[in-house]
């Protein structure tokens, strides 16, 4: 009676994806599979080698993933049942024949689907079931893999080091640098830090106070309006990023920075655009599009800058500087 053993990994962490892992193991089972046993209570090193004898001497092996965007926009336990039914559907593509289905736990994340009967839920199962515990091993050597590629993207956050969990260094790096897209907005303390509302998937953006800059982006906002440009966000605001106007013209989604200054005594706006704030420019830019993928996701983000100046607030230039 072949099992499929299912597993999840990554449920409590601040960032990154869920993924849960899905394993049939030889009938015959093979020596190595008396080493499995709960990922987590194996070394990475020893992790990382049953991973490949598992992918190589399992009859089939699964993996079914939900990115933090998406879990941010359904839930967690929504996203454990895309999961695990990804998981599952990756396995039943191979065509490898099982009649039970163990999943560690208590909640059936196959309720209400086909495979439902076929399905034994069990504490600890991890650790007690082989085809489960292969099932964790894979799914946290592939997530963690993940997150190690991640942190070569976002290196001041150290995911290859807590795999974003909340740690005391994660919170700290949280704290200077702010969030990242592949952060959940939908996890405390970082939901409340910026008021995630899901419907929408959304960061609600603050309302700015400053008169000047109100004035400002009411001329620039005026100025690309005449310029063909339907204004679809002003002063987008977060606790770690903001955007002044974003905008849209025929497939093109552009996101002004708009400088304001009394005389022409200081440059330029372009010239208040160094590389530092460039930077910030372009993980706003990352953000915002990555939580509105659905809505702009086939528009081509382009940065620019605004210069406005003098007492009447004249549009000097726009500029696009990417």
């Amino acid at each position: 009676m072949a099992i499929l053993g299912i597993d999840e990994v990554g449920r409590g962490p601040l960032a990154g994806p869920l993924v849960v892992g899905a394993v049939i193991l030889p009938e015959d089972k093979p020596e190595w599979v008396e080493e499995l046993r709960d990922s987590k209570k194996l070394s990475a090193k020893k992790r990382e080698v049953l991973n490949e004898v598992i992918l190589k001497g399992a009859i089939a092996t699964g993996l079914g993933w939900v990115s933090a965007v998406e879990l941010d926009e359904v839930g967690i336990s929504e996203a454990l049942r895309i999961a695990t039914s990804r998981a599952v559907k990756s396995v039943q593509g191979l065509h490898a024949p099982f009649s039970q289905i163990v999943i560690d736990g208590k909640v059936n994340f196959l309720k209400g689907t086909a495979l439902e009967k076929f399905v034994s839920t069990m504490p600890k199962a991890d650790n007690l079931v082989k085809e489960v515990s292969a099932a964790s091993i894979i799914a946290k050597v592939a997530r963690d893999r993940y997150m190690t590629e991640l942190a070569e993207k976002y290196p001041q956050y150290g995911f290859e080091q807590h795999v974003g969990y909340g740690t005391a260094k994660h919170m700290t790096a949280i704290n200077e640098f702010g969030i990242c897209p592949e952060h959940r907005k939908s996890f405390e303390p970082i939901r409340s830090m910026v008021g995630f509302s899901r419907a929408g998937s959304r960061v609600e953006p603050k309302k700015n106070t400053s008169l000047v800059g109100s004035m400002g982006e009411d001329a620039v906002a005026q100025y690309l309006t005449e310029h063909k440009h339907i204004i679809i966000a002003r002063n987008y605001r977060t606790p770690f990023y903001e955007i002044d106007i974003v905008s849209v013209r025929e497939r093109q989604i552009y996101f002004t920075e708009v400088k304001y200054r009394k005389d022409d005594l200081r440059g330029g706006g372009l010239a208040a655009v160094d590389k530092r704030k460039l930077k910030q420019m372009e993980y706003a830019v990352e953000c915002f599009m990555k939580y509105y993928a659905k809505k702009y996701g086939g528009m081509e983000p382009l940065l620019a800058v605004a210069d406005v100046a003098g007492d009447d607030y004249i549009v000097k230039e726009w500029l696009e500087i990417n």
